[in-house]
């Protein structure tokens, strides 16, 4: 078991955003969290990056406790997260915005060779600003920047949101290289059946509570409809 958060509470002031939030990553798996906006999807991957504030619960990484590490040791212990919009550097090149990502400088097998291997595009587009490229485009920045952390646990935050579907099969195209060099992906994703074709195991969050969890392919569509709903 790579990451495991048992309890995890979240609040936004005297809004509490979260509920006992339990959840386990395994080495080098895929899983999805999904949910309609606002059921805390977004809150809980800043728990376990260390970005949000307010929290209870503990949060187990490689079997240390992490719960209160400041982000920045967070993310040198190895997990990343691909924030959603992207969030790219505007006044740095495409190669620049990848090389801030190395600057952890964690051991592994992401450099930038083998990102502009993964995503060649970004080879032929390396000088250009982020805001010349397309969303899509934009997207495979944010995941290569990530990548250049070497890290053990992803987090990829509504990273296809609002893209066209051929950008969408490209980014999740590159998670199962992703996984094989032993990185583990936690995807948050509002698209619930591609979400489930990409990942080993789901979980869907409703107002901050987990009503469903379970391996992927073993949910079936009533199920997942009555837990993303509340119905």
């Amino acid at each position: 078991m790579l990451l495991e958060a048992m309890n995890v509470d979240a609040f936004y002031g005297d809004l509490q955003a979260l509920h006992g939030v339990t959840l386990h990553v395994d080495a080098a798996e895929s899983v999805a969290l999904v949910g309609a906006n606002g059921a805390g999807k977004t809150t809980f991957l800043r728990c376990i990056a260390g970005l949000a504030v307010q929290k209870s619960g503990a949060i187990y990484f490689d079997g240390s406790n992490i719960a209160g590490l400041p982000a920045e040791t967070i993310a040198r212990l190895g997990i990343v997260l691909a924030p959603e919009g992207r969030m790219l550097f505007p006044s740095l090149t495409v190669e620049e915005n990848l090389l801030m990502g190395g600057l952890s400088r964690r051991r592994g097998y992401w450099d930038l060779q083998r990102v502009y291997q993964l995503f060649p595009l970004l080879a032929e587009r390396r000088v250009q600003m982020p805001n010349t490229l397309s969303g899509g485009q934009q997207g495979l920045v944010a995941i290569g920047r990530a990548l250049m952390a070497n890290p053990s646990l992803l987090l990829c935050d509504e990273i296809s949101l609002g893209l066209a579907p051929v950008a969408i099969d490209q980014i999740y195209a590159s998670f199962a290289r992703i996984r094989d060099e032993g990185t583990a992906i936690v995807l948050v994703e509002q698209d619930v059946k591609r979400a489930s074709s990409a990942t080993n195991r789901i979980y869907c969050l409703l107002e901050g509570r987990v009503t469903l969890q379970g391996v992927s392919q073993e949910i079936n569509a009533e199920k997942l409809t009555r837990a993303y709903f509340g119905t």
